[in-house]
């Protein structure tokens, strides 16, 4: 049998929002997986991808098999997904596995559900580059920061007051509507909203530019001065500003929630959810698409239209959107994040230093294995031979197999497994 647990070398995307030589996560996990690897000092590590992406199909790490890259593999052995996720998913691995380390603010955008991927990809495949969904789910490794969804509207209603530069691009009226819709009529919630935001995103850029000026001037003096300035929400304000000088993607941080994380916590971001990672390291998962609709905070391709037409305009307390891991029934060491959606689930896997054998079970997945702490020797029936583990290794593991871990490290383990859980 060829082996069927394997190692993966994995591609790095150095986009330029990412942290900065060995600060980075991604970074200081690459150079440790792979001693062989330099790591440059001023260079951006963003984004580690671990899956079948054709962007960053990761390298297969064992020369006894013929195939170089892990969509190869499974193209030509698509009964190591599991007969379940083979079915569902065409013979494709459903998700894309990631870490990201994040330096400056990324765009403030939203993916698309399945029905409007199909049609921006059949009008617009330059830009939407595939026709599938793409729900997120990222899951802090350091303390985490972003922005997701909308917030209550007693918040936003708030800034409108005290952010006269805000309430000038939205406008008499809209502001209005806002401020008396009640809270019996979610729909008329969600409308006003919807025209709020939209105002905001469309407002003519010499417009929002002047009051984007005044508003971050008011700021500095007022803190300048001591005074505080969180009714303004001023200090994310200077921050972005200083990132995106003059981007009208500064001002969303009056309508989205802002999300922080403490390391093991996790937000899941679903269809049409507007969202904007601003700081921090942390696993994500998502459905394979490249799928972006952006609106500010980038020098990318931006369209506002569309991402005003589809988001998902009910306002929620920023707590609803942290995801809880459920600890495993099976296995006290495992704890689960399972999202609302077929395409993924991620395990945490922490095992303690005074456990010295530990079985990586076998499920009806693919799965594939992040190592972010601790040390061991792995072994498997369907690997070709013993494995060292270390901080960085990322194995694939096909479905129904499983590893023993022989642990070697006097701090124990910590690892993330992302697989489908149909």
């Amino acid at each position: 049998f060829p082996p069927a647990v394997f190692p993966l070398s994995c591609v790095v995307q150095n986009y330029s929002w990412g942290k900065v030589g060995l600060e980075s996560e991604v970074a200081k996990l690459v150079a440790s997986g792979d001693p062989l690897v330099q790591i440059q000092p001023d260079q951006p590590y963003a984004e580690l991808w671990m899956g079948t992406h054709p962007r960053g199909d990761a390298l297969i790490r064992d020369n006894r098999i013929p195939q170089k890259t892990l969509g190869q593999w499974i193209a030509d052995n698509p009964v190591c997904l599991g007969a379940k996720v083979k079915d569902a998913f065409q013979g494709h691995l459903p998700f894309l596995f990631k870490v990201l380390s994040v330096n400056t603010a990324l765009s403030v955008q939203a993916h698309p559900n399945k029905e409007l991927a199909a049609k921006l990809h059949a009008q617009f495949p330059e830009h939407y580059p595939d026709a599938n969904h793409k729900p997120e789910m990222a899951i802090a490794l350091t303390p985490f920061e972003g922005m997701c969804g909308f917030r209550p509207v007693e918040e936003i209603v708030s800034f409108l007051q005290n952010v006269p530069e805000l309430r000038a691009l939205i406008g008499e009226v809209a502001a209005e509507q806002l401020e008396r819709s009640g809270s019996d009529d979610p729909r008329g919630v969600s409308a006003a909203l919807r025209v709020c935001f939209t105002r905001l995103m469309k407002s003519e850029k010499k417009f929002f530019v002047d009051q984007l000026n005044m508003l971050v001037k008011r700021i500095s003096q007022e803190a300048a001065e001591g005074k505080d300035t969180s009714g303004s929400n001023g200090e994310l304000l200077l921050r972005l500003h200083s990132q995106y000088p003059g981007d009208i993607g500064c001002f969303t941080i009056y309508f989205l929630n802002l999300v922080r994380l403490e390391p093991g916590e996790a937000m899941f971001l679903g269809a049409n959810e507007p969202h904007a990672y601003l700081h921090g390291d942390c696993v994500e998962v998502m459905a394979c698409s490249d799928n972006t609709v952006r609106a500010g905070l980038t020098p990318k391709f931006i369209d506002v239209l569309t991402l005003c037409e589809m988001l998902n305009y009910t306002p929620a307390p920023s707590s609803s959107k942290i995801l809880p891991a459920t600890q495993s029934q099976l296995d006290p060491h495992v704890y689960l994040y399972d999202p609302p959606v077929p395409d993924f689930t991620i395990m945490r896997i922490e095992i303690p230093a005074s456990i010295k054998l530990y079985l990586i079970s076998a499920m009806d997945s693919a799965s594939i294995l992040l190592v972010i702490q601790g040390t061991a020797v792995g072994t498997s029936t369907a690997a070709a031979s013993e494995m060292s583990l270390r901080r960085g290794s990322v194995l694939f593991v096909s479905a129904n197999e499983s590893i023993s871990l022989h642990l070697s490290s006097p701090e124990g383990m910590l690892l993330f497994r992302a697989c489908c859980l149909l």
